[in-house]
């Protein structure tokens, strides 16, 4: 799911954490680099330091800068993995995105990007007091078949 310019002006980036299903979120008006970072160092803060960090991404450009690459080589516990394009599907947390957008922003009015960002706030610290992890209703074998069975159909899938 795709978030308007307003949502994606007030938060740019969140964590999942598939067991529990809690949430680390970091607002920002601008999708840098810069702010990608910022986002590593609080979940370098908030992660517990005896875990590895992975960390499911889209291909966007912010993720592979060079500062972020030093910064991944001095924090040897995180991990990105890329999504390939077209499938956030299989991003987790972009299910959470989904919940935020249509039980939470699209209802409220927003005055301004603060009243905005005071939602998402409040969203998150609610869905946190009592988190619920996502679980797959496929088995990644039916899953697998059915985006095999997908990419024979369409031209140039090379498959």
């Amino acid at each position: 799911m795709t978030l308007s310019d307003e949502e994606r002006a007030a938060l740019e980036f969140a964590a999942l954490e598939v067991a529990t299903g809690k949430v680390i979120g970091s607002l920002h008006r601008r999708h840098r680099a810069e702010e990608f970072k910022k986002f590593l160092i609080k979940l370098d803060k908030e992660v517990p330091a005896d875990l590895d960090a992975h960390l499911i991404c889209d291909n966007h450009a912010t993720h592979k800068t060079p500062a972020i690459k030093r910064w991944l080589l001095a924090h040897p516990r995180f991990h990105l993995h890329f999504t390939p394009t077209g499938s956030s599907w299989l991003n987790l947390v972009e299910r959470w995105f989904a919940e935020l957008t249509n039980k939470q922003i699209r209802r409220g009015v927003h005055r301004s990007v603060q009243a905005l960002e005071m939602d998402i706030r409040n969203w998150i610290a609610a869905w946190n007091t009592d988190p619920k992890p996502y679980v797959w209703t496929k088995t990644a074998d039916e899953i697998l078949e059915r985006l095999a069975s997908y990419l024979n159909r369409i031209p140039d899938s090379e498959h």
